[in-house]
Parts: structure tokens; sequence; C-alpha cells
């Protein structure tokens, strides 16, 4: 009987066989089962190996490449009786993703998945090419306690994300010894990267990891929820970069919800613009102002404006009327005029205001006065309750036709712009602007390779006057970027809406920078990550929506020369604009310091940049 498992199993998922499958094809089998069983990846290169081990449990160890990176560690949940196999089915899926918008246009949806019955729940396990994913289905039941583990064959080195401040790591497991939020990104070797996550966390708490000092396994700290635990896989940390594995994870929108109306895009942002001063007018958070922004969203291809807090009054006062309060009747005119426009209007809501005043009501309101979106700030209650209120709140903005991104603390995408197209970012990071601290060159090309695998950031870069001088709401530390690295990360950083976040008359002292922010528009056909290493540096491909290619390149502290191939590139003669950091440039001393030049390329050329201490560089590539 073993040996005809194996041939089964191995039929399922021999190449020849995959290829002539085009949609879900399910088989089934309900003979007793036989360990260890294998289930592997569409390419076979990723496996996944089951044991049923004395104490009563399933274990499973993670192969890539013939390399065991994960080995013999527990998939178990406990509170439901004895894990017992009873049954077992395989399923085959070769599909493709179209998403509303994305890395890309479309997105290849194959794995294999193979189903236990437990007798009191079930357990799920699916192998993609880029990672694999497991969750129990615990019906009405109540599970007490999620035993699941990641036993990590070796003393890897991780980093993790920490709130609004910069990520944990480089940081060997074994010195770990405490509890990490995930994203959890992993090098293993220079040929082996992973990341632990979940996805689709319909209900539940949101999951927190822990290890003890001097070990290599991570179990879970948070109580069992019903989303899928994910392991991303890669040979290059890029590819973790632009894997899809989170959102397809998660189910396409209902059949009765329609998304055509979602438009990801540039916003500029009235918070960072008030109390600078410009040829006689002074900006402020209010009409005047508002007009001038959206005058100047109309002329460079920007799509929204956000307004952000005391529009409707103090933001965390229980008597400001998110619906009658402040500069409402501004508000009305300025979404008039963003119409003529064609500009979009974005409206800031505190949890404050969001729960003294019913939140349905207030949503339809703006969504009848004509705004296209909300930012909801500082959502108060635990994980399991923000997770439920930002579930409730998107699902709210869908049927209102109102995109949604969710600053201060938000719970951690998990993938639901594929159920949602309309959450389009998330504050999922240490922001630019928003943060307490100064955002490091290390700290952003960190942030990339760990918080953006979860999904959209909204990290308000794009700073066009890197000294701040004057504003309301400036930090209180300087801008640790390089002009040409403030546009760069624009592109790198993946999100709905990129929110820039200066005057108008700082992108007009500098055109070619207002053309390369300009240039993204959204939503992208293709994205690939051409280099990167972890902490260290970032060269971020993308092509927009009029079939223009961009390219933005990020680095730490140091100082970097990079040789970009072009291989990603039609047949065809190209015209490149490079913007890079100046002979002398510096985050430090002279970080306004950039040059142009244009060169004629093709699929054959390599672009050479030279990116200074804390810089970068940006590239639009069109065809001639």
């Amino acid at each position: 009987m073993k040996f005809v498992t194996t041939i089964i199993i191995s039929l399922l998922f021999s190449p020849l066989l995959q290829a002539r499958y085009k949609e879900a094809v399910d088989i089934k089998r309900q003979a007793s089962i036989k360990f260890p069983l294998y289930v592997a990846s569409p390419d076979n290169k990723l496996q996944i190996r089951l044991t049923y081990s004395s104490e009563g449990c399933i274990k499973y160890s993670f192969i890539a490449n013939s390399k065991t990176l994960i080995t013999d560690s527990k998939l178990l949940v406990s509170g439901l009786g004895q894990a017992v196999p009873k049954t077992v089915s395989h399923r085959s899926v070769r599909s493709v993703w179209k998403p509303v918008w994305g890395k890309r246009n479309s997105v290849p949806e194959l794995y294999n998945e193979l189903a236990i019955d437990l007798k009191t729940y079930k357990l799920l396990l699916r192998v993609y090419n880029d990672g694999i994913a497991f969750k129990y289905d615990f019906d009405d039941k109540i599970a007490i306690e999620d035993l699941t583990q990641f036993n990590f064959n070796g003393n890897y080195t991780a980093w993790y994300y920490n709130g609004e401040h910069a990520n944990i790591g480089p940081e060997k497991l074994a010195d770990c010894g405490n509890k990490r939020l995930p994203i959890m990104t992993i090098k293993a070797d220079e040929n082996n990267y992973l990341a632990v996550h979940e996805a689709n966390l319909t209900s539940g708490e949101p999951l927190v990891l822990q290890s003890k000092k001097g070990e290599t396994l991570f179990t879970v700290a948070s109580k069992p929820n019903d989303a899928w635990k994910v392991i991303m896989y890669g040979t290059k940390p890029g590819e973790l970069v632009d894997s899809h594995l989170i959102e397809l994870l998660n189910p396409p929108p209902a059949k009765d919800m329609d998304f055509s109306w979602v438009k990801p895009g540039v916003a500029v942002w009235d918070w960072r613009i008030a109390g600078a001063q410009v040829d006689g007018f002074k900006y402020d958070m209010s009409l005047p102002s508002w007009k001038r922004m959206v005058d100047f969203a109309a002329a460079n291809n920007i799509r929204y404006l956000a307004l952000d807090a005391d529009w409707y009054g103090p933001e965390l006062s229980k008597n400001s009327d998110p619906l009658k309060g402040g500069k409402v009747a501004e508000v009305h005119e300025i979404i008039s005029y963003g119409k003529t426009k064609n500009v979009g209007i974005w409206l800031y809501l505190n949890d404050v205001g969001g729960r003294q005043f019913p939140i349905e009501q207030t949503l339809k309101q703006y969504s009848d006065w004509g705004a296209v979106g909300i930012k909801y700030g500082f959502m108060t209650g635990s994980p399991a309750e923000k997770n439920e209120r930002t579930r409730m709140i998107t699902l709210l903005c869908a049927k209102n036709h109102l995109v949604c991104d969710f600053h201060d603390g938000p719970v951690h995408p998990y993938g639901q712009m594929r159920t949602y197209p309309n959450a389009v970012t998330r504050e999922y990071c240490q922001a630019q602007l928003d943060g307490a601290t100064v955002l490091e060159p290390g700290t952003f090309v960190t942030s990339v390779f760990v918080n953006m695998l979860a999904g959209p950031l909204d990290m308000n870069n794009g700073l066009a006057d890197l000294t701040q001088k004057g504003r309301t709401h400036a930090p209180s530390y300087g801008t640790n970027t390089t002009l040409a690295a403030e546009a760069a990360r624009t592109l790198i950083t993946f999100s709905g809406v990129t929110v820039i976040p200066d005057i108008p008359e700082s992108y007009q002292k500098h055109p070619e920078i207002l053309h390369f922010i300009a240039a993204q528009k959204m939503p992208w056909l293709e994205s690939k990550t051409i280099e990167g290493e972890i902490g260290k540096y970032i060269v971020m491909a993308r092509q927009a929506a009029d079939k223009t290619w961009l390219i933005g390149a990020a680095t730490n502290e140091n100082a970097r020369e990079f040789d970009i191939p072009l291989t990603f590139l039609k047949i065809g003669k190209y015209q490149a604009m490079i913007i890079q950091d100046g002979d002398n440039a510096d985050y430090r001393t002279n970080n306004e310091s950039y040059k142009t030049s244009q060169q004629e390329i093709n699929s054959h050329s390599i672009l050479h940049v030279k990116l200074a201490p804390g810089g970068g560089a940006c590239i639009i590539i069109r065809k001639k």
C-alpha cells in the first residue's frame, strides 16, 4: 500500500501531468494513511515531508532544492481532542489571478494541496513554487492553544517588524529568546531566504512568535486563529519581495462586489505642507492651500489629495463631529473643485470620531459627498479587536466605494487587497515623517524586505525640500536621504497610494524629480526586484500603465555603484533618463546634490549608476 500511495502522489505532482491542468483538479483518497507523506511544489523544487509521531501529532519538514531548512516541527492545536489521522485528499490548482491593481497585472496561481482529516479538525497544507502554507480548520470548535513549531535547521539570521521603529535585526535565531512580531524575514545562507507570516486572518488574534534563548525553535505565542501560516521562500531576498503568496491565500472578492472603481495612484498631502511660505503665500490646512495642491496634482498626473487630521475639529475630542464639525463646508467645496480637475479627495477619520458617531452613517456620508477614500488613524483595542474593526471598516468602505489607508500601529496586512482591492495601503512600518525618530537609510532598505512582504505600505517618502523649515508639523529630526533617494523610494515602496508630503513649489524646483514621480502611472503592469540585500540596498523596476519602465535604487549608509542589466526590456530602441546623486552627495552633508543624463539603450544595455551614502538613483525608460 505504501508503494501504491507513493506512485499516486508522484504521478499527481509530475510535471507532465501538471502541464495538462489549467483549472483546479480534485483527487481524493479515503484509504488508510501511510506516513511519511510528501507534498511537492508544481515545479518540484519545494517539498513538505509529513510524519506522524508517537506522541500523537503530525510533524513537518520543509525542504527547498534538496536542502532541509525547517525540520521535525509540530502541526498541532490543543483543546480539540486527539489528532488522529482518518483520511487524506489531494488537490492541484493551475489558474491565473488578474488583480484590480498590484505589483503586476497577471499572477499565476499554482499549488498542490493536501488535506488531512484529523477526526476533530482538519489540517490543510499547500505548496507553491515560492513557499508553503498550512492552516487548521476547526469548524465551530474552539482550540485552546496553538502548538505550531518552526524548528529551523540552523542558527540563521533574522529580521522582524518592530512597530513604528527600526526593524529588529540582523539577529541570530539563537540570540532571540523573546517574543517577535511578523513578518520574520530569514537568511539561511546566500542561496536560501525565508519569511514567516500569516494570510487571510478573518478572526482571532494576529500571529506572535516566540523562542527560548539559545534555541532555533520558534513557537506561537498568540491564541489559535483561522489564518494560513505562511513560509515564503526565495533563492534571493528580491524573490520574497516579488512574491504574491500572501495575497493568493486570500479569497477573491465576493461575486456581488465590483471593484473596477478602485484606482491606485500618487497623492499629495496637506499635513506636512502647513506653515511653508513661498512667494508671499503661507500654506495651511484650509481651502486656499487645498486648491493650490489640487491644481498642482491635476497638472502632474497626481490622482489624489489627502486631507489629514483636525478638518472636522480636534481629532482627539469626543465632541468633534466628523460630519458637521470644523471645516466641513470647505471640504464640500474642495471635493467639488477636485472633481472639476479629476483629482479625488481623501478624508482623515480618527478612531475617536469613528466610535463616537455611527461609522456606517459617517462612511456613507463621505461617499455621498464625493470623497474617494479615508485615512483611519489611532485605532484602539486589542490586536484581535483591531483586526475585527479593520475588516468591518474595509467592508463598509468597499460598499461605499471608498479606498482606505490605516495608520498608527495598524494590524499587520495579510493579503486583504485580493478580497478587498480598496485596502490600498497601511502604515505597517516606521514611516518617514509620521514616526518619533528619524528613518535611517539602513532601516528603509531593511523594511522593504521585511514589512513590505506583508502588503502595501504608506511610508510618506518623496520630499523635495529636505530641510522642512517653518513647517507646522515638521519632525524634530533631519531627513536622512538624498533627493535622488527620496524619489527612488516612492517607486520602491509598494503601495496603492503613494503619498508625497511636500508643497508644489518644492517639486517644481526639481523638474526631473517631479517627472519621475509623475511618471508612476498605476496600476503597474510588471514589477521586478533586480538586485537587493537585506539592510544594504535594493534596485527595483516597475512598468507603468503606459508601458514606461521606471527603476529606483536605494542604499544604506554606504556608497555603492551598480551595473543594472536591462534584459527585462523587449526588443527595440529606448531612451533612458538617469537621475543619480551628485559627485559629492552625501545624506549627512550634501543631500540635495544630483545630476541628470540621457542615454540611448536597448535590452542588451547595462546602465551604471553611482549612489552616495544614504543615496539613490531614478531611471525613466521610454521606447523611442
